[in-house]
């Protein structure tokens, strides 16, 4: 395994002025970010204590990410792993690195929500693909880079139609190698489906989506063919699921310099 890692190529991520959301998308970005702060600012508020009181470390992570035209911007979001602990640079559900305050958060979303702020700043929007840290962006293949043109979302279509089980066999690891050969890919082909045509009707079916997924539904995955065709998978319970829902892999805290 550690001959596939040293195999994987790494570029540059160079700079562009990317591909900025519709005005109308704007709109909604900031009208949703200061609705989602004003609205949640007791519970944000009550996270961050807890995060603060459960283990040792800040209570918000900030770390450099990818932004709109590979431009840099540091993200926010609640601390989830333990501090000083080394491991993947991808981080999956069962990772041990993980709080227990932190696992919890994760499986709700809600490390997330101070994200708001960074789609309120302008550096992301509602819906879009996630933002990739510069440590795994740097392996991407050349067919994969596009992605890095547009503006990265608090959430997007991969978020909740596509987990790294659809193009992974049972039991195998996720590790480097995987992440960037099979799931980068994958994921990737499921945001191009939001991308091509990214309305307001579609950008309010993904938010709708989002919410549906935190509840507990099941949602149908989405399955992009080597000729673009896209299918849905059908779920096999349509009642909301008694689990949190499993969350897809991420990169891990790693931290990263200011911008």
């Amino acid at each position: 395994m550690s001959e596939d890692r040293a195999e994987l190529a790494g570029r540059p991520v160079d700079p562009s002025d990317g591909v900025a959301p519709s005005r109308s998308r704007r709109v909604l970005d900031v009208a949703g970010a200061l609705a989602g702060l004003l609205l949640l600012s007791v519970p944000l508020l009550l996270i961050y204590l807890l995060v603060r009181l459960s283990s040792r470390g800040p209570g918000v992570f900030r770390q450099t990410r990818v932004g709109q035209g590979g431009r840099p911007f540091t993200m926010y979001k609640f601390r989830t792993m333990r501090q000083g602990v080394g491991g993947l640079t991808v981080t999956a559900t069962c990772d041990p690195r993980l709080t227990r305050v932190g696992k919890l958060l994760r499986q709700w979303s809600l490390d997330e929500l101070p994200q708001l702020a960074n789609v309120l700043r302008g550096q992301m929007t509602l819906v879009g693909p996630r933002p990739e840290t510069y440590d795994l962006a740097v392996h991407y293949d050349a067919h994969c880079r596009w992605i890095f043109d547009h503006r990265p979302g608090l959430t997007g279509l991969s978020e909740v139609r596509f987990r790294d089980f659809d193009v992974l066999p049972p039991g195998e690891e996720v590790d480097l190698v995987n992440y960037i050969r099979k799931i980068v890919p994958a994921r990737v082909a499921v945001d191009a489906v939001y991308l091509r045509d990214p309305s307001m009707r579609a950008t309010f079916r993904a938010l709708w989506d989002t919410v549906r997924h935190i509840l507990g539904f099941t949602l149908p995955p989405l399955r992009v063919g080597a000729d673009g065709a896209v299918a849905e998978v059908p779920a096999a319970a349509p009642e909301p699921s008694k689990e949190p829902v499993a969350e897809p892999v991420r990169p891990a805290e790693k931290p990263g310099p200011a911008t």
